[in-house]
């Protein structure tokens, strides 16, 4: 400590220098905070952003940074406008103590009220973004875009063990692990982020359009035909169905619990004028992250007013010990409950495999159509025949007796409809 007497500018813990340290910042800067606050036009959508300045004491959030974030999001409810927020921090500022870091509190509860408003809010992680910044405003937005090379995560450089792998603090790393959807070139950013607000604030109450088949117009002779079919390599996927269905789209990545499942494919799509949310499995066991990284995406899709298209196809949800230990069955519980609770309409369409429960998941209760080149059974046929201890040449009459074919699934009720192919 100096022998100089603290004033009242060395903030509320008197802290020696403080004041002057922010003196030095608003010389700098010309900024007073180190956030800036206001409205954008982004091709087309307005939105409210908030833009970090480091350079202000790195970016660190105190008692006035709160004000001007709370003032930010209440102005966006006003105007009902989503949220973008340029983060670039160090975390709380210590000169301030546990009074800036309840401001991680301050901020978490108007991003609550925003969503609880149906208002989107998106994130932009440039270089650092680290500590509450990260673990409220980063973390916590709706689609978590980042700069290439930015440092991530809740541990900022000085305070983070020594043996500490660096790749896993990089927006690379976090992409790697679920926690962002995309990293972006900074040339690029003005365009995504304009195609993202435009996606999300289109709201619609109207069901998505059942897509028309991509493969056969044929309907399978058997069970096992169709089984075999189904498995075919040249069968169209996923990737092809989300093609011609949308005219351009952006995809989300990952659980937000370390996990990332390229077998499932989610996102926002524009179709003639519409955003249509989808999420679509691409003909592999689909894993925990997958049915996690599902169920956010439909969570989302509700809140924001946007109606949900779902493709199923997998032979079923993965089954090996990792897939056990990162919680298959809870993650598959909680698709089943996302879906049933979402209040926005579903579609969902069978483009292939329908293995069990790890199908059905995905599947919306009552708004199931199915492909001529699908199947849909509570169990593979090969297991089946197993269970009953016949022989392997049994496996076709197993799968006739399974009624798995898409007419046998019409029959029983269990589609609305057989749609046809191009």
């Amino acid at each position: 400590m100096s022998g100089r007497q603290p004033t009242p500018d060395d903030g509320p813990l008197r802290w020696d220098g403080y004041g002057a340290a922010r003196a030095r910042a608003t010389e700098t800067t010309g900024e007073r905070e180190s956030v800036v606050c206001g409205t954008a036009d982004f091709g087309g959508t307005r939105a409210v952003v908030i833009s970090f300045e480091f350079r202000y004491l790195g970016g660190s959030l105190g008692r006035h940074t709160g004000d001007r974030l709370e003032a930010a999001y209440t102005r966006a409810r006003e105007l009902r406008l989503p949220v973008v927020s340029l983060i670039a921090t160090g975390g709380s500022r210590m000169q301030e103590g546990m009074l800036a870091l309840t401001q991680l509190q301050r901020i978490a509860g108007q991003s609550a009220l925003n969503r609880a408003a149906g208002l989107p809010q998106l994130a932009v992680l440039r270089d650092p973004t680290t500590g509450g910044g990260w673990a409220t405003l980063g973390a916590g937005a709706d689609v978590v875009l980042a700069l290439p090379g930015a440092q991530v995560g809740f541990a900022g450089s000085r305070v983070r063990p020594a043996d500490a792998d660096p790749s896993a603090y990089t927006a690379e790393g976090q992409l790697a692990t679920g926690h962002v959807d995309a990293v972006v070139p900074p040339e690029g950013l003005r365009t995504t982020l304009a195609r993202w607000l435009r996606l999300l604030t289109t709201t619609d109450e109207e069901a998505a359009p059942v897509p028309t088949a991509q493969g056969s117009g044929d309907l399978p002779e058997s069970g096992w035909s169709a089984v075999r079919r189904t498995r075919a390599p040249t069968r169209p996927r996923a990737d092809a169905y989300l093609d011609t269905y949308f005219d351009w789209r952006e995809e989300i990545s990952g659980d937000r619990c370390g996990g990332v499942d390229d077998g499932m494919r989610c996102g926002f799509g524009h179709r003639a004028g519409r955003t249509v949310a989808y999420a679509a499995q691409c003909g592999t066991a689909t894993r925990p992250a997958g049915f996690r990284t599902a169920a956010r995406l439909v969570r989302l899709a509700d809140r924001l007013g946007i109606p949900v298209l779902t493709l199923v196809d997998t032979p079923g949800a993965a089954n090996d010990a990792a897939a056990e230990q990162s919680g298959a069955g809870a993650a598959i519980a909680d698709l089943f409950t996302a879906m049933a609770d979402a209040r926005t309409p579903l579609t969902s369409l069978l483009i292939g495999e329908g293995g069990s429960g790890g199908a059905l998941a995905l599947a919306a209760p009552g708004r199931l159509w199915a492909t001529p080149d699908s199947y849909f059974s509570v169990i593979a046929p090969e297991l089946a025949t197993a269970i009953l201890k016949r022989t392997p040449a049994d496996v076709p009459r197993t799968a006739d007796q399974l009624h798995l074919r898409p007419q046998d699934l019409m029959a029983l009720g269990l589609i609305r409809g057989i749609v046809p192919a191009n």
